[in-house]
């Protein structure tokens, strides 16, 4: 019998967030062996070379064979797809997890596609960096975050909690919530924060006023507020498509208070535009 929690775990996108898993889980000694998935084998060689994975398999099915956890570390909009794919192969009493941004969309089209036997618990860690690929992982990335679960009321209760024991070996403290809740608060910590920070590059490099680039003239304030906009663009793409609804409002709610802004500006309302400026600054030095 092994004496890890998790004997055999395969994770299918070895990069940032499945790569820093593998990585964290191995450092406590919590799982026994890791098998990586993945598309490029650039990217799997790497992985192997720097440690984080044991073995490789290009094929979805060889790759989850005989695994006792499944970690998804894929774009959301391949998630569905992908569990279709390795689930003959999925071994009873498997359990099958994700790290997707997006929870309501996901649960809705992979949960009937689990086989009777298998377990999926959704999850999402509250961390990341503009970084990809398995250069891209490191041990520590989730120490001291959050990871979000939102299991279903059909949710096997001992799957649950291994997996609740996994985000805790690597370092995080788990909540559980439901899938509403968490798309409308990821949509306004994480999702909104994107498409700003992309918007706002957009805007500032599509502007002609004069013959050079102005980017070039960017200093430490626009280079860390626009960090994020680094980030994979094919990622961004699924979770603003999967998680429209929610993003929407929260775009509109944005759109209100920019427009706020505008006017005081426009108006030259030096008590509005105070006011606007101390009551963000307050919000913001109460989350530190």
């Amino acid at each position: 019998m092994s004496s890890f929690p998790i004997r055999r775990m395969t994770v299918i996108g070895v990069g940032l967030i499945g790569g820093s898993l593998a990585l964290a889980l191995k450092e406590a000694g919590f799982v026994g062996e890791v098998v990586g998935c993945g598309r490029g084998k650039p990217n799997l060689e790497k992985a192997l070379a720097l440690g984080i994975i044991d073995s490789y398999e290009r094929d979805p099915q060889k790759a989850v064979a005989d695994s006792d956890l499944v970690f998804l570390a894929t774009p959301v909009l391949t998630l569905a797809d992908l569990v279709a794919r390795i689930a003959p192969a999925l071994k009873p009493g498997a359990i099958v997890t994700d790290g997707g941004s997006v929870k309501g969309e996901l649960v809705r089209t992979i949960s009937p596609l689990v086989p009777e036997g298998v377990h999926f618990v959704a999850g999402h860690p509250i961390a990341g960096t503009e970084k990809s690929g398995a250069e891209a992982a490191f041990s520590s990335l989730y120490q001291g975050k959050r990871c979000i679960l939102t299991p279903e009321s059909t949710t096997d209760v001992q799957a649950l909690a291994q997996v609740t024991a996994m985000w805790q070996a690597a370092g995080s403290e788990v909540v559980c919530m439901s899938v509403e809740k968490h798309d409308r608060i990821l949509a306004a910590i994480s999702h909104l924060p994107h498409m700003v920070a992309y918007s706002l590059v957009n805007a500032v490099g599509s502007y002609d006023h004069y013959e050079e680039n102005i980017l070039e003239y960017s200093a430490g304030g626009f280079r860390d507020f626009t960090r994020i906009a680094s980030s994979d663009p094919m990622m961004w793409r699924d979770i603003a498509l999967t998680n429209r609804e929610a993003l929407l409002e929260m775009m509109e709610q944005f759109e209100s208070f920019f427009s706020e802004l505008k006017e005081d500006v426009r108006n030259g309302d030096m008590e509005r535009l105070f006011e606007f400026f101390h009551r963000s600054k307050e919000l913001r030095d109460a989350i530190l």
